[in-house]
Order: C-alpha cells, then sequence, then structure tokens
C-alpha cells in the first residue's frame, strides 16, 4: 500500500485512502492478531540486538528470548520480556502517541529493556531464592502493590526509570523491582555507577549484583522460557477496542474506508474451505479496471489504485468466499470498485 509520505516522494498528491486519517482508521478496526506483527525487521530488532550486545560485554551466557504483547514485563517468574506491540510498527505508534500523549523513544526503550532483563536473570537463575538477595533486596514474597508511597530523597534505591507520579523512583515499589532496577542501572553502558552512587547506602546494592552476575559468567540457567502473557497472537480484540473506542471519532475523515463493505462482500475468512478473495480479485484485476475505467472515465493509474486498495484490503482482512459463489461476489466488488471510481471522478473525494 502506498503511504502518504510514499505518495510525496513520488511528487503527486496522495489519494484520499493513502492518507494517514484513512490507514490509521483501517488499522483501528483491525484485530491485533492480524495486524502481522513481529520482532524482525521492526524498529525493535536494533535495540534488542543492541541490549545482547550489552549482555555479551558483560561475558554473560544467558539470552533471554523476546516476545510482543500489550505492555512491557516477563510474566510471573518466566524469564521471556514482552513488549508492547505497537513499538513493532512506526504507524501503530504514532497511533499510541495519538491516543495516549506519549511513546517511547530509543532511549526510554533500551531503559525499560535493561529493566526487563533484570527481571528476567532474576527469573532464569532463581536469583531471588539465594539468602543474599533477601538480605540486600528484601524479602522477593512480599505483596505486590498496585500503588506506593515512594521517598523521593532516599539514596537506598538507584533512580533509573522515570515514571508519573512517582519519578525516578520505581525501584522502590518491590524487591523484585529494586534488583531489576539495580541490574540495570549496573548493565549500563558508561553509567559510572560506581561514582555516581559511591556514598549512597544503594552502592552496596550495586556491588552484590555486581558481584552475583560475574559469578554467573559461563552458567546455565536453571529456566530458559515458560507461559507467555498475553501473546500478540492471540489477542483477538482490535486496536479500537484496545483504546476502549475512543478513536472511533476517527471514522468521520477515513475516506475510502472500505473494509465494512468488504466484510459484507465477503462474511467468511479465508481458510482451507474458503478460497482468498484477494486472489480471486488478482485473477479478475484486469476485467474489473476495464469495467471501473469505463464507466467512471478515470486515468488508468486512477482506476488501478483504487482496485488495488480494495485487494490490499481484502488481503490483511483475510476474506474469504466459497467457490460458488465467485461470480456474485465479483459482481459485488466491481460496482463498489466503480462507485468509489465515480465518486472521485467527479468530486475529488471517497466518501467513507
Amino acid at each position: 500500500m502506498t503511504t502518504e509520505s510514499e505518495a510525496a516522494s513520488q511528487g503527486r498528491s496522495a489519494l484520499p485512502f493513502e492518507r494517514w486519517e484513512t490507514v490509521r482508521y483501517e488499522l483501528l478496526n483491525t484485530r491485533i492478531c492480524d495486524l502481522g506483527l513481529k520482532i524482525e525487521g521492526s524498529p525493535l530488532e536494533a535495540l534488542i540486538t543492541r541490549l545482547l550486545r550489552e549482555l555479551a560485554a558483560k561475558k554473560l551466557a544467558f539470552r533471554p528470548k523476546f516476545y510482543l504483547t500489550d505492555t512491557w514485563g516477563c510474566p510471573n517468574r518466566v524469564p521471556v520480556i514482552g513488549l508492547p506491540f505497537y513499538l513493532a510498527d512506526r504507524r501503530l505508534a504514532r497511533i499510541e502517541e495519538e491516543q495516549t500523549g506519549e511513546v517511547e523513544d530509543d532511549v526510554t526503550v533500551m531503559m525499560y529493556l535493561r529493566h526487563e532483563a533484570g527481571h528476567a536473570f532474576n527469573y532464569a537463575y532463581r536469583l531471588w531464592e539465594e539468602p543474599g538477595w533477601n538480605e540486600v533486596f528484601g524479602p522477593f514474597s512480599r505483596p505486590y502493590p498496585e500503588s506506593f508511597e515512594p521517598q523521593l530523597t532516599s539514596r537506598e534505591f538507584v533512580r533509573h526509570i522515570f515514571s508519573i507520579p512517582h519519578g525516578h523512583t520505581y525501584a522502590q515499589k518491590h524487591p523484585d523491582e529494586d534488583f531489576a532496577e539495580t541490574f540495570a542501572v549496573w548493565l549500563t553502558p558508561r553509567s559510572s555507577w560506581r561514582r555516581r552512587y559511591r556514598n549512597w547506602p544503594v552502592f552496596q546494592k550495586l556491588l552484590y549484583v555486581d558481584r552475583t552476575l560475574r559469578g554467573l559468567r559461563g552458567r546455565a540457567p536453571k529456566r530458559r522460557g515458560g507461559p507467555l502473557l498475553r501473546p500478540v497472537e492471540r489477542i483477538t480484540m482490535s486496536l479500537l477496542k484496545h483504546y476502549g473506542d475512543r478513536a472511533e471519532r476517527f471514522r468521520v475523515a477515513a475516506e475510502g474506508y472500505v473494509d465494512d463493505k468488504l466484510r459484507e462482500v465477503f462474511p467468511v475468512r479465508a481458510s482451507r474451505r474458503a478460497r482468498s478473495a484477494a486472489a480471486l480479485l488478482a485473477r479478475h484485476r484486469r476485467d474489473l479496471l476495464a469495467r471501473i475505467l469505463r464507466w467512471s472515465g478515470l486515468e488508468e493509474s486512477e482506476g488501478a489504485a483504487i482496485l488495488k486498495k480494495i485487494e490490499d484490503r481484502t488481503r490483511a482482512l483475510r476474506c474469504g468466499y466459497a467457490p460458488p459463489d465467485a461470480p456474485e461476489r465479483l459482481m459485488d466488488i466491481s460496482a463498489l470498485a466503480t462507485a468509489l471510481a465515480m465518486e472521485f471522478a467527479y468530486t475529488g473525494r471517497l466518501l467513507p
């Protein structure tokens, strides 16, 4: 699909359905599990590689695995790191920022990755079971609070992740978070923790982490994986539902939004029994384009763009059809595409 920025780079104005308003609404009405999100090839890949290089620089053998979910975190005592799915796609990151007012930049992502790596090492080696761990950080079994009242001037904790309204005091929430934050400061290149914290009581925690992690060099972890919490492949709600329907107001500006009509034409999803609607349209692309141009008078490039849009969306929605229904489905698509083309030819717009 040509994006608005790509159209601009080609020296032409974006067609209505190439504009951000339409692309955004299409994404919002897609189930998260259907977004095709992967870490490989995403903006996250290079940042994860950086984290792994930092672990290698510390001569640590264990490498946590990563997966996409709806928030940051490791599942309970499982040494696998979950990352927010919206960070795997710049368009979704833009939506996240529009909806929540903020999105993590690369610096913040690295801070979170180092923090979650601390949890992963704690769980992989079951460090919390060591007597020294509890003496330094407190009992791991302490109830995990929903909220806490931090001591803003305390020097018994490192200051790493920033949160509102607690500032850089997240380490105070729970002994598990205290260890993860201390680990993150220890891992961060050029953090100068020996100089920065040398006169603070927390310096003893940093020395404990340094001593403990050096002792893990070359040691295999006791646990490498386990059950994942809400992996992106199993999140069946739409992006719109994820944000609590707050984005429904974007519908009006989404010119050329055809997903709802395509779901009417193709009410089933492609499967072993149901054929792919996108493949059907691709086979009949030339005939469909001829009909669009005949009745609308559009330029071939414009008619082809409208048809490609429909084909792309049937593929994204995984639309399917029963083979005996193919002729009727093609008639419906021909009518829909022609209506869009004529609307664009006469008004320059594609009405929602």
